[in-house]
């Protein structure tokens, strides 16, 4: 009741008649204080985002193209132990380095997570992922399942984790047959290993369907995804 009559006794010009400036400053007097022109909202912290899911879904598609339409994301480039094949660019592709300078990295704790492939190591450099987050771009990390499932033991809730599929099971495995990449032998084992990682799915944040031919409603999706979880009120403090 206090508050209401000390606003009451101060004068306030007619809103039909009086000019804007006018009535905006006898506002501020009449509140006791003047108004800020400081944001709202505060500023959203950047995301890390790690995209997972079977072979054939199309998550390297999925990325290429969300780069392209958002600026501010920054894919990380992962560092291995393998030799450069023929077209790759060392710094874009991955950066190329022997066993002895990668478990150099593993020894310093500059990896975030790690793994050996078919006998050659491949794993994320943590500083890169700072010094882009310091420049105010999210992160995305492209990882298999169990690269997904070492992550979110390490970064918990701090990330956003993505799961990618196609619209049925039976498109992924004509996917996985277009591809021509494998032996039959390897290809049933494909098959196998993406059935038994669809599985998995309820162990990610969000669940992504990429349709073939609709890789901009896939997008968009994503797009949305990064706005919702930038417009929370509590968002994620990510911890690397």
């Amino acid at each position: 009741m206090g508050e209401s009559r000390r606003l009451a006794a101060v004068p306030i010009p007619s809103v039909e008649t009086a000019d804007r400036t006018e009535l905006y400053r006898a506002l501020e007097t009449s509140v006791g204080s003047s108004f800020s022109s400081e944001p709202l909202a505060p500023k959203p912290r950047p995301l890390i985002i790690v995209i997972s899911g079977p072979s054939g879904v199309g998550k390297d598609c999925l990325i290429k193209r969300l780069r392209e339409v958002r600026e501010s994301i920054h894919f990380v480039v992962t560092a291995t132990s393998r030799p450069m094949r023929a077209g790759e660019v060392n710094g874009k592709d991955y950066f190329f380095m022997s066993k002895e300078e990668f478990l150099g990295m593993v020894e310093n704790d500059e990896l975030l997570e790690y793994a050996l492939v078919y006998g050659d190591y491949k794993g994320i450099p943590k500083q890169q992922i700072r010094d882009y987050m310091a420049k105010g771009y999210d992160i995305v990390l492209r990882v298999d399942i169990q690269g997904a499932a070492t992550l979110r033991k390490i970064l918990g809730d701090s990330a956003v984790f993505v799961f990618l599929v196609a619209e049925s099971e039976s498109e992924l495995v004509m996917r996985l047959i277009d591809r021509k990449t494998e032996s039959k032998e390897a290809l049933l084992v494909r098959v196998a290993t993406a059935r038994e990682e669809l599985k998995q799915m309820k162990n990610f944040d969000y669940v992504v369907v990429n349709a073939e031919g609709k890789l901009e409603s896939c997008v968009k999706t994503m797009e949305s995804i990064i706005d919702a979880e930038k417009a929370k009120v509590s968002q994620r403090r990510a911890m690397v």
